[in-house]
């Protein structure tokens, strides 16, 4: 990920200097869940179906690790089972909090807690339409199983002359639904996530003892790990970043001042202008990837697509990629105006491949979104 946006930078650097003008743009969009819940599935009950001692091997506490780096003075891996009651209670919280069900009821203390003997956790049929029935609900939501593993290190930052505690936690939730009158569960969702904490000090004791201790890290851990399940199970909302071309003519500033009114059908029809009077190069491909923004912004995702296509068609003479083919290879450094319109066009095709899914998802709020 770290790797991926560093690039991007890189590119971005390029494909904007010279005398083009850019604004940095911010648009929230819906995106769709892995799972669909048909309309019918109003009330959903959050079950603990966590065993007190989960029947899975954990790895061995990791001693011996070698260190990474010359700045790394210590480090210390472990594995934990997390509390499935915190977890299951934050999970249900999750869920309440999207109102994406009329209803949800949680049944924290664990199913298992009266097992003589390690067993499948998985529900039975049985057992499902006993729990729907009882808690008045349409299907089940269980917790099967959240591990956790943090990587505890202290570090000397050289250029502040201080020491630095960190705890890397990543949680593996483990989450599946059920309905009743079926045999097994609809759907088996295996995540992780993971969370951070940092603590400087000048000594290493103080760097140790300043991090969170272990029992509230669990604590936290655990918590965050209900929350992960979520996205995979309900649409959800993302920001993403998008960016404006507004110079290099007048119908390009213009433009930019009808943006910030929000006026989207005037700055489009400027634009067009723009790319039909220029026969190649930047302007017109600025011009069509600003189009493409535009009927992205008024949610055209289809005219969207076809104007980014365009604006990628431009970017591909512009960075001479035929010709770079032909020389036995191409570098994304080599290519910044290709690499950011094609990346601009994935995140359009995304969003499209996805309005179908999102549509049959959102269809109990009568595709109100």
């Amino acid at each position: 990920m770290t790797k991926y946006s560093h690039l991007l930078g890189i590119c971005c650097a390029l494909l904007l200097g010279g005398c083009q003008t850019v604004e940095q743009l911010s648009i929230d969009y819906m995106l769709p869940a892995e799972v669909s819940f048909p309309p019918s599935l109003k009330r959903v009950a959050v079950v603990n179906n966590m065993p007190s001692i989960p029947d899975n091997k954990l790895i061995v506490e990791e001693t011996d690790e070698k260190k990474k780096d010359e700045m790394e003075i210590a480090r210390k891996t472990k594995y934990f089972n997390g509390n499935a009651k915190i977890t299951t209670e934050a999970l249900a919280e999750a869920l309440a909090n999207e109102n994406y069900f009329d209803e949800v009821v949680i049944c924290d203390s664990m199913l298992r807690a009266n097992d003589m003997i390690p067993r499948e956790s998985t529900l039975s049929k049985s057992e499902v339409e006993s729990l729907t029935e009882s808690l008045n609900v349409d299907f089940l939501i269980a917790l099967e199983n959240i591990q956790i593993r943090s990587l505890r290190k202290i570090e000397y930052l050289r250029e502040w002359g201080v020491y630095a505690g960190t705890i890397d936690v990543k949680v593996y939730p483990t989450v599946k639904v059920y309905l009743p009158n079926r045999n097994g569960p609809m759907v088996t969702i295996n995540t992780n996530d993971s969370i951070f904490w940092d603590y400087a000090a000048p000594s290493i004791a103080q760097a140790g003892a300043g991090l969170i201790s272990e029992t509230e890290m669990l604590k936290e851990a655990s918590e965050f790990a209900g929350t992960v399940p979520v996205k995979y199970m309900l649409p959800h909302w993302k920001t993403a970043s998008r960016y404006l071309f507004t110079s290099g003519s007048v119908n390009m500033r213009d433009a930019a001042v009808y943006v910030r009114e929000n006026n989207w059908e005037q700055a489009i029809e400027l634009w067009k202008q723009t790319y039909e009077k220029k026969k190649k190069g930047k302007q017109k491909m600025y011009a069509a990837y600003n189009v493409a923004l535009g009927y992205e912004m008024q949610d055209s995702i289809q005219t969207a697509e076809e104007w980014a296509l365009k604006a990628q068609k431009e970017a591909y003479d512009i960075d001479k990629i035929e010709e770079k083919k032909e020389q036995g290879g191409i570098d994304i450094s080599d290519v910044p105006n290709y690499f950011a319109v094609t990346r601009y066009l994935n995140e359009l095709q995304e969003r499209k491949e996805g309005m179908t899914r999102l549509n049959v998802q959102m269809e109990r709020f009568k595709n109100d979104f």
